[in-house]
């Protein structure tokens, strides 16, 4: 947190290249969370760089009192809930990445199975359920964190996890499918 607090010292005083610290530290985080919010890589890079310039043209406004990584991810996720009330996304099934490479086959199979199920369910939840998901389980944020981000109580983000989650489980159920982990998560 020191570390941050000096770039942004270094960066408001004139110090441009201060801010490549900040970028190199957020850059992975931010772009993977647009990316499940966007399903578009293309659009999830335009929106990480656009955030990002947000983010810089808005460090004066960064009062120090919270965490740095949950302002830096407000600003990033109020700026793409912007983009998307301008112009809905298309969800643009995700190619995937090479998952670990087991020696199996088939073991490589149903692990792209599961995560194309996961990814197209995500997608179906409202936005601000979606956006919950994955700020719990793909940043691992806190329910208090994520309360600070999304601007609302704790509760009303349990609330939502608990409904986007449910809602994912019926789908599974009414459809069939991989996760019966999915009543496990927590």
């Amino acid at each position: 947190m020191q570390e941050e607090i000096q770039w942004i010292r270094e960066v408001l005083s004139g110090n441009k290249q201060a801010y490549t610290h900040i970028i190199n530290k957020y850059k992975n985080q931010l772009y993977a969370t647009i990316l499940r919010m966007t399903k578009n890589p293309q659009d999830a890079q335009d929106l990480a760089q656009e955030a990002f310039i947000k983010v810089y043209h808005q460090l004066g406004k960064y009062d120090g009192k919270g965490l740095f990584s949950s302002w830096i991810y407000r600003v990033t996720i109020n700026h793409c809930m912007d983009e998307f009330r301008k112009k809905r996304y298309k969800q643009v099934e995700m190619t995937e990445d090479l998952l670990e490479n087991p020696n199996h086959p088939e073991v490589i199979f149903l692990k792209k199975e599961k995560n194309r199920q996961l990814e197209r369910l995500i997608a179906t939840l409202p936005e601000d359920e979606r956006m919950i998901i994955l700020l719990r389980y793909v940043n691992e944020l806190t329910y208090e964190e994520i309360s600070e981000l999304v601007g609302a109580p704790v509760s009303t983000v349990r609330n939502k996890l608990h409904r986007a989650k449910k809602k994912m489980r019926n789908t599974v159920k009414r459809e069939g499918g991989y996760f019966d982990e999915m009543s496990n998560c927590r």
